[in-house]
């Protein structure tokens, strides 16, 4: 990677996305940019779609997307996020997928502080500060288990067509396989090998990641559990405790 590609500004090694005030529901035409861009949610929901997965990202979180990765987004009103592009070469070792992750209260204090400047730029040496340490934080963020990983095989996307049509559906999986053209072992080793999950885990997370957006947008947790295909409220927030580390009542 020559500098010019790594360095496209310069000492310009931050820039910021224009702050996004609440807005409506909006889908994105595909799109990719040089630069690697991390979008932090203030308020609202967004959604970040690649060629391997869908990304949902919550209030308090937000989304890696790598330089050259070319992805969606979809934004559910009223929302409000932070975008910060920073330098390919700024990174010696930048994650290579995109994913949500966790925001330390620093980075988040930080991505707000430097909205409002606009860009980082070396030269002045407060802003070299400020660059070295979002560079840092950026470098290892904890991933927040909200990345729903798309098969490759046209057999195991049908049956994932199915599943995210009706997440609720108590339509055994092996019935569903065979609607998808192949039988329930046949697609289990699809998933494992292009996904890292089971047809069931991947069930079970796609109903977590529908029920964080219904909790968000101020459901009860029993209309929820019912919405998403949990026989209870208690299985629900069992399985929800599992995989996020809290209860749904404290999202």
């Amino acid at each position: 990677m020559s500098d010019a590609d790594a360095f496209p500004d310069g000492p310009v090694w931050v820039r910021t996305g224009s702050p996004s005030p609440s807005c409506t529901t909006t889908r994105g035409r595909p799109t990719t940019t040089p630069w690697h861009q991390l979008t932090y949610a203030l308020q609202g929901h967004l959604k970040v779609e690649t060629d391997d997965a869908c990304t949902l990202v919550p209030p308090d979180c937000a989304v890696w997307v790598p330089a050259g990765c070319v992805h969606r987004e979809q934004l559910w009103a009223p929302v409000t996020v932070r975008t910060l592009y920073l330098a390919p070469g700024a990174l010696p070792s930048p994650p290579g997928r995109a994913r949500t992750v966790a925001v330390p209260p620093l980075l988040r204090a930080l991505v707000v502080h430097v909205s409002g400047l606009g860009a980082l730029d070396r030269r002045v040496l407060s802003q070299a500060h400020l660059t070295d340490v979002l560079v840092d934080l950026t470098q290892d963020l904890p991933d927040a288990g909200l990345r729903l990983p798309t098969p490759r095989d046209p057999r195991a996307q049908r049956l994932a067509a199915q599943l995210r049509a009706d997440p609720a559906a108590p339509t055994p999986l092996a019935t569903l396989a065979r609607r998808a053209g192949a039988s329930l072992r046949t697609l289990e080793r699809c998933f494992l090998r292009e996904t890292g999950l089971t047809v069931a885990a991947w069930r079970r997370r796609l109903r977590l990641l529908v029920a964080v957006r219904r909790l968000e947008r101020g459901e009860p947790v029993a209309r929820v559990a019912e919405a998403v295909g949990y026989a209870s409220a208690s299985a629900f927030t069992a399985a929800f405790t599992a995989t996020f580390g809290a209860p749904p009542t404290r999202r």
